[in-house]
């Protein structure tokens, strides 16, 4: 069997040699989530957070042909700056591909769990999921993480799925593929800058060891796939869903009446709703990844121990 392109951070190989907590964390955030140098404070800050917890981070991302587990603060500087254009957005189909043709590729979640599963990493902590496009029954749009979380063993700690997304179908799908949804602390769906969805969770736990215990218990029972843990975002920095759902709406019409499809729906929403919020929407972002890490870390620690 060929080697796997894996090349460990110090810190992260330190980690493993004394089975330390570590959390996985993606790079989309910063290679496509914000502009330089916010993207380069942001992943700091992050990272940060996770060390505070009890828990060593590992940001994923791929250069020169080799899956890094855990970039030092030199690489971390060197994608923040790399213009996204230059970077390719990884997923479960192309990320061979990035690979073999020595490029720089960023994880986006679904290729973040499958990089975490090979380095033995079990818990992940990211913004927000991908789910089932509005108007999926037509242009079958639907995100490959939702399929990923069938397939990888790792825990996902994420503030739900967008709200410019078609939430209802999103949670039909998970079920259909058997993915437990675990809401912490409360027994609504979040909806990423909202704590409320208006939709009820399928599963509730308010405990970080429970959350690593059910983990486990799925691996005892041969059970495929991993968890998708919804934190709510923090009191202080929601954007309650009253508020959040016009401007949803207003960002989904101006798509649809400029006819923007595919790949440029997403980006194109989220700097809408940007706009239309103050800014209010990044800040929000910035919080609940925080707030992600800081769960995801106990959860590690949980397995750890």
């Amino acid at each position: 069997m060929t080697q796997l392109p894996l090349t460990f951070s110090a810190e992260v190989s330190a980690a493993k040699a004394k089975g330390q907590p570590i959390v996985a964390l993606e790079s989309t955030i910063i290679t496509h989530g914000m502009p330089y140098p916010q993207n380069l404070e942001v992943a700091r800050e992050v990272e940060a957070v996770v060390r505070a917890s009890g828990a060593i981070p590992a940001t994923i991302a791929v250069m020169a042909g080799r899956i890094h587990i855990g970039l030092d603060d030199a690489q971390l500087q060197t994608l923040a700056e790399t213009p996204p254009e230059e970077v390719m957005k990884l997923s479960r189909a192309d990320l061979s591909a990035c690979l073999v043709q020595g490029r720089t590729g960023a994880t986006t979640v679904a290729a973040t769990m499958i990089c975490a599963a090979l380095a033995g990493i079990r818990v992940f902590a990211t913004g927000g999921i991908g789910g089932v496009h509005r108007g999926a029954e037509s242009s079958f749009d639907i995100s490959a993480d939702l399929q990923e979380l069938s397939l990888t063993p790792v825990s996902v700690v994420a503030a739900g799925a967008k709200a410019i997304l078609d939430l209802p179908k999103t949670l039909e799908v998970l079920e259909t593929l058997g993915v437990p949804v675990i809401a912490f602390g409360q027994d609504a769906l979040p909806a990423f800058w909202s704590r409320d969805s208006g939709l009820a969770a399928p599963l509730r736990m308010d405990d970080a060891a429970q959350i690593a215990a059910a983990a486990e218990m799925r691996r005892t029972l041969g059970l495929t796939g991993g968890q998708l843990v919804v934190n709510p975002i923090p009191f202080d920095a929601e954007i309650p869903r009253s508020t959040m759902i016009p401007v949803v709406e207003q960002a989904l019409e101006e798509a649809e009446s400029r006819q923007i499809s595919a790949k440029a729906v997403t980006p194109f929403l989220l700097q809408r709703i940007f706009e239309l919020t103050e800014g209010r929407s990044l800040d929000a972002n910035i919080a609940l990844v925080l707030n992600n890490a800081r769960l995801a870390a106990a959860i590690a620690a949980a397995h750890a121990a």
